[in-house]
């Protein structure tokens, strides 16, 4: 009997793998598979060694506080893939757990498939030579990384973005206005300023601070902030306290009711975020997925990011470097090898910067026009059959 061994180390992994699970299901009825995974995977038919939540981890002292609990879970998988040889390891994002497997367990002649790569092409390249060593194949989200492991000889395959077939082609704006409870012809502008509490701490004053600006100019503004869980949203409303703003809807949950000023439910199955996006003419976000996220909604969008001195010093530690080595942090931008998606980071991160930027994502038809067009063409790119590629892949490295 055919057996996989599957790593997911957190919630997208976890969907993601379970997809990737039924396409090869498909197509062997009888493979057993096993290995670290969610809700998604066990309901899929994974046998779990350990839970995914094992593996969560936020930040350098988070990772140190449970590296004795992360050691035991490594040693544990390996040792049961060395006994049991599944016919191929998938490991699914989580790349300093997987790639430390991967390189354990191809030199012992078990094929190794890692799905999703690290961003070897914005911060320390040199982990491609770890790469070679430790994975079979390599499933890439993003066509850009295509030849960078060809140049360096190591198996790849475009397979797309899982989200591009989750987020539609044709979003409607008026939809999610409507289930948010906004007014359908007043401007829109979603705040995104990130999920953890430094990131509020840093960039959340600094866009009511252009939210200022801009609702002095248009007083009709109406302003869409989703939380992650209802502390980001306590924080995000302290920090309103200091920055009068009108129209203001802070979200963090499910509209139990529909108010001025909060919104406290949500209202569909989409993460809140997305609504949050749907119902936008423009957004003002940190850097991150929610940028590709935005993207794929098609709106014009302004990217801003903050990092403290402390973290600053230790990602420039840890890497080497003081930037990325793309000319650009936001995906949207090195996908189109252009800016789509002004950028203001670290000292031009200023609200005499930004607001005219966001201004114009808001206002100016044209461009808006523009970005639409742009967003479209490489959300179809995006937009393939992520989980059937990558099943057809893992089924033939078997």
């Amino acid at each position: 009997m055919t057996q996989i061994a599957m790593v997911a180390g957190e919630p997208s992994g976890d969907l993601l793998a379970a997809r990737v699970l039924r396409g090869i299901q498909a197509q062997l009825p009888d493979c057993r598979f096993t290995g670290i995974g969610g809700p998604e995977l066990h309901k899929a038919g994974q046998t779990q060694w350990h839970d995914m939540d094992a593996l969560s981890v936020f930040g350098y002292v988070d990772a140190l506080k449970q590296l004795p609990r992360l050691l035991h879970i490594y040693q544990n998988t390996k040792k049961r893939c060395l006994r049991t040889r599944p016919d191929v390891y998938v490991g699914i994002d989580a790349p300093d757990f997987n790639l430390r497997m991967e390189k354990a367990l191809k030199p012992a002649g078990i094929p190794t498939v890692q799905f999703v790569s690290p961003s070897i092409w914005a911060w320390r390249y040199e982990r491609i030579h770890r790469i070679r060593e430790s994975v079979s194949h390599m499933l890439v989200l993003f066509p850009f990384e295509v030849p960078i492991y060809e140049k360096e000889g190591i198996p790849v395959t475009f397979v797309g973005h899982p989200l591009a077939k989750e987020i539609p082609l044709e979003p409607s704006t008026l939809e999610a206005r409507s289930q948010l409870g906004l007014c359908a012809d007043q401007p829109v502008l979603t705040i995104l300023p990130g999920s953890r509490a430094s990131e509020i701490k840093w960039l959340a004053p600094l866009f009511f601070q252009v939210a200022q600006r801009l609702q002095q100019q248009h007083p009709d503004l109406q302003l869409l902030i989703p939380a992650v869980n209802p502390q980001r949203a306590q924080e995000i409303k302290a920090t309103l306290s200091d920055y009068p703003l009108q129209h203001v809807h802070v979200i963090s949950a499910a509209p139990k009711a529909k108010s001025t000023s909060d919104l406290d439910t949500a209202v569909s199955d989409q993460p809140l975020s997305w609504q949050c996006m749907q119902a936008a003419d423009a957004l003002l976000l940190a850097s991150g997925t929610a940028a590709l996220e935005g993207m794929m909604f098609k709106k014009p969008m302004v990217i801003s990011y903050v990092l403290s001195p402390l973290m600053r010093k230790i990602m420039a530690w840890q890497s080497g470097q003081e930037r990325p080595y793309t000319e650009w942090v936001g995906l949207p931008n090195i996908l189109a090898n252009k800016e789509i998606a002004p950028e203001f980071l670290q000292e031009d991160a200023t609200v005499d910067n930004i607001w005219p930027a966001v201004n114009k994502a808001l206002f100016d038809d044209s461009y808006r026009q523009w970005v639409g067009h742009e967003s479209l063409l490489l959300h179809q790119e995006l937009r393939q059959d992520t989980a059937t590629l990558a099943a057809d892949v893992i089924i033939k490295s078997i």
